[in-house]
């Protein structure tokens, strides 16, 4: 059972491992498996402040799995004692394939295993809205911790 429309949203999957919440994957794709490439140079799309008050934002390159940016939520949303409003500017599109283990060389390439997202310096990954900022600060922080990439906290400057 999928919530929403469209090529990506949260697809309810059976898996007892996400303490049986949706995980973040794409409803359907074009291609099932994808070249690895790379992730080089700054963001150029989704790299301000659009929706919340404070955000957190990616200093570096990095691939970050679905399972990642559902465990920074889930610690920031039991942070904030589900107040505020949180929004995940992130999307994991990408399909990674893993060969079986004890494979030998050859026989063509992997199964997709999971999902993630390419993520670049400045890219903005989480904002919040409806705290006070210390509260937003240490929730982020919080969820900084799950991921793989350096991050920083911005707040939203008032024009």
């Amino acid at each position: 059972m999928a919530v929403g429309s469209g090529l990506s949203t949260i697809c309810y999957l059976p898996s007892t491992k996400t303490g049986g919440r949706a995980m973040l994957m794409p409803n359907r794709s074009k291609h099932r498996k994808v070249f690895k490439g790379r992730v080089r140079g700054p963001a150029t799309t989704g790299n301000y402040i659009a929706f919340g008050q404070f955000a957190l934002q990616a200093q570096g390159h990095e691939r970050i799995t679905s399972r990642q940016i559902e465990s920074a939520r889930q610690a920031m949303t039991r942070y904030v004692k589900r107040g505020g409003k949180i929004w995940i500017r992130i999307f994991p599109h990408t399909p990674v394939s893993r060969k079986a283990l004890g494979t030998k060389m050859g026989s063509g390439k992997g199964n997709p295993e999971f999902f993630v997202a390419k993520v670049r310096p400045g890219t903005i990954l989480f904002e919040m809205q409806g705290v006070p900022e210390e509260t937003a600060r240490e929730a982020m922080r919080l969820a900084a911790h799950k991921l793989p990439v350096k991050t920083k906290f911005l707040v939203k400057e008032d024009a």
